[in-house]
């Protein structure tokens, strides 16, 4: 209904609620879960959303991540969501700069259901119930590129990419998992 317990950096009119959807479009900013995030730091978790991407677009959904008000999200894992046509070649179930992957396995214009995994060391994206990337963090573990990649815990952010590309998500849920 409305971004109560969201709060996004940067460019807050990147996100708005039409018909029970988060709508994403525009410049670079990130949408925070803060709601009760005292209660509620994840650090093991099963996450769905349905997702639509449209033509040409890019987004991402964060997890382990932690407010920042400007900039990437320089803590926690992002994973992707980017049409086939986009210029990014890491494409939708990418772990992204982790594990990539270069084809997309869902189809622009049509809904499908994201759905993260994360128990200990690993993290499994299904994508309209199909598991599409496995990924474990190795003992000695170090990102190359993004240094605050490594399984921990935090919160969830919605990406907004850039003017062009457009992402709705509707019906986002978590399940706390034990440790």
């Amino acid at each position: 209904k409305d971004l109560t317990g969201w709060k996004a950096n940067e460019s807050p009119e990147s996100f708005k609620v039409e018909d029970g959807k988060i709508v994403v479009n525009g410049k670079r900013s990130h949408l925070f879960y803060v709601g009760d995030v005292k209660a509620h730091v994840f650090k093991n978790f099963e996450f769905k959303a349905e997702v639509l991407i449209k033509p040409n677009s890019n987004s991402g959904i964060y997890f382990h991540t932690e407010w920042q008000d400007k900039d990437w999200p320089a803590k926690g894992f992002e994973c992707q969501v980017c049409a086939a046509g986009y210029k990014d070649p890491r494409k939708t179930g990418s772990l992204y700069a982790i594990k990539d992957l270069a084809e997309s396995p869902v189809k622009e214009d049509e809904w499908f259901e994201y759905h993260i995994l994360v128990k200990g060391k690993k993290v499994e994206i299904r994508l309209a119930g199909k598991s599409v990337n496995e990924w474990t963090q190795p003992d000695d573990f170090t990102a190359k590129q993004f240094k605050g990649r490594i399984l921990d815990k935090g919160t969830f952010a919605l990406q907004g990419h850039d003017p062009g590309s457009t992402v709705w998500y509707k019906n986002l849920r978590v399940k706390p998992l034990e440790d």
